[in-house]
């Protein structure tokens, strides 16, 4: 019977063109399978065949668990229990006990068949994906296959892929024989092996059709930086080139707009704006709202968000319809935009100078004549009144030395008095919160004020809810719930796998 195991592997590997130790692997599987059967509990069987010989053994097995944590008698033992038998075995390794192994032929030869064929398919399946992920190919060009459950299955030669209902551009419609082209998502680990998702709609897809269209692009001389879609309707990239000689725009755009009609046939008639890259992100911006011509602009950094003013006879061209101008914009430079008018503009420069105003009369303790000195001089919070060098606020003629020096020290035990109040608020408030991406104090504080003390507590909140409590726009607080909510992700993967 080993040889017979022996000419069996060998002949399977030839046959399949897989690797022998798979085809090993499989008889293991088949064989551990028909020795269970053996048992009417449920039990652990591990079978080890001699790559040689072709002779093999049967263990049955307990997982060592920690004292206390025993759930199953027939698949576990308890490491003081385990410790008996091995001194120095630790929790997670096995308890093996020898058992009779089963003949080769008994085991009924087409279960055997079935579980090594299983097997084989599965090694064959992760060989294809394999030789083609390291074509480091991102595009698949092939045929659609058939219809399953609204999501559409497309062949490329050995490649089998999914492109599911929701990463189909809307109104889109494929049929069975159709050519089609989508951008490698992801693959993701079935029960029945590694299936690739598809996407006709990720950013990512746009780009790579313009890498194909232009070959500026694959010799390096012009880069696609970015890129945001509204599927099917329109479509912003943003591309930058250090070569002078180069026009980005024109060279995407190609003779008669071959290049870019090509991408937008390919996208079931997407517009394609191509806006110019710039390393200054109120310039970049700018470019990002064409057509809509921008009057003036106010960055703030902290917020990472940008006040855009435009002349009412262009506010709906920089919207767009259903705010999908902006929108994209957005997507693309990575920054909020706030779109208003001069009159909107002017009316929130009114409002956050009477709240600086505010501040400085209550926090200082001073009348609103010096608050107002403050605010024309250019001083916006405490902090550059505390730590602006002296020899600046000197300058003020308003102001004498010893009413600067004054004003300084209020300045800093206003602050020292909102960090004490801010670290008591987060006494409360766990490391986990305090510790993830995008969080700092000052917003802790506020969360702990709305009863927000853990990780948890902030990923159960809606959007809505964490803007109203924060005060965070609703790009942070979509990203701060988002990541909050990442483990909860994390452990269902974990249980699945």
């Amino acid at each position: 019977m080993s040889r017979e195991i022996l000419l069996l592997a060998d002949a399977l590997a030839r046959e399949k063109s897989v690797d022998r130790d798979i085809v090993f692997q499989a008889i293991e599987t088949a064989l551990a399978s028909a020795t269970k059967k053996q048992f009417t509990d449920e039990v652990d069987v591990r079978v080890t065949i001699d790559r040689d010989s072709g002779d093999h053994e049967a263990f049955r097995r307990w997982l060592v668990v920690p004292d206390g944590e025993l759930e199953d008698h027939d698949l576990q033992i308890i490491l003081s229990e385990a410790q008996k038998q091995i001194s120095d075995i630790e929790v997670g390794d096995y308890i093996e006990e020898e058992l009779e192994p089963i003949p080769f032929g008994r085991i009924g030869a087409q279960a055997a068949k079935q579980v090594i064929l299983q097997r084989i398919r599965e090694a064959e399946r992760e060989q294809i994906l394999k030789d083609f992920l390291e074509r480091g190919e991102s595009v698949i060009n092939g045929t659609v296959k058939r219809l399953e459950r609204g999501d559409v299955l497309i062949e490329a030669g050995k490649i089998e892929a999914r492109l599911p209902r929701d990463q189909m551009i809307p109104k889109e419609n494929l049929r069975p024989g159709d050519r089609a082209r989508a951008y490698m998502l992801r693959v993701d680990r079935t029960p029945r092996g590694p299936q690739i998702i598809l996407s006709r709609t990720a950013p990512e897809f746009i780009m790579k059709l313009f890498e194909l269209e232009v070959p500026e692009i694959e010799q390096g001389l012009l880069e696609i930086k970015s890129a945001a879609r509204d599927a099917g309707v329109r479509a912003k990239i943003a591309v930058h080139t250090k070569d002078r000689r180069i026009d980005p725009i024109g060279t995407c755009v190609g003779v008669r707009g071959s290049r870019v009609q090509a991408v937008t046939h390919e996208l079931a008639g997407e517009r394609v704006d191509i806006v110019l890259w710039s390393e200054d992100p109120a310039q970049f911006v700018i470019g990002a709202l064409a057509p809509a011509n921008v009057s003036s602009i106010v960055v703030d950094e902290e917020r990472h968000a940008m006040d855009v003013v435009v002349d009412e006879a262009e506010l709906a061209i920089a919207i767009g319809r259903g705010g999908q101008n902006v929108r994209l914009a957005s997507e693309l430079t990575g920054w909020q935009i706030n779109i208003m008018t001069s009159e909107d503009a002017e009316k929130k420069s009114e409002e956050e100078r009477g709240k600086v105003l505010a501040t400085f009369v209550e926090k200082l303790d001073v009348d609103e004549e010096v608050a107002e000195v403050l605010v024309a001089e250019g001083f916006s919070s405490l902090e550059e009144i505390a730590y602006v060098p002296i020899a600046e606020m000197l300058e003020i003629e308003a102001f004498d030395e010893d009413t600067v020096n004054e004003l300084r020290n209020r300045a800093r035990n206003a602050l020292l008095t909102e960090a004490i109040a801010q670290e008591e608020k987060l006494e409360t408030t766990s490391e986990d919160l305090l510790a993830l991406e995008g969080m700092d104090h000052e917003l802790a504080a506020k969360l702990a004020d709305g009863k927000v003390f853990t990780r948890d507590d902030l990923a159960e909140l809606a959007v809505d809810e964490l803007m109203e409590m924060s005060g965070v726009d609703e790009t942070r607080a979509s990203a701060l719930i988002m990541k909050a909510r990442e483990h909860w992700f994390a452990d269902e993967q974990t249980q699945a796998d």
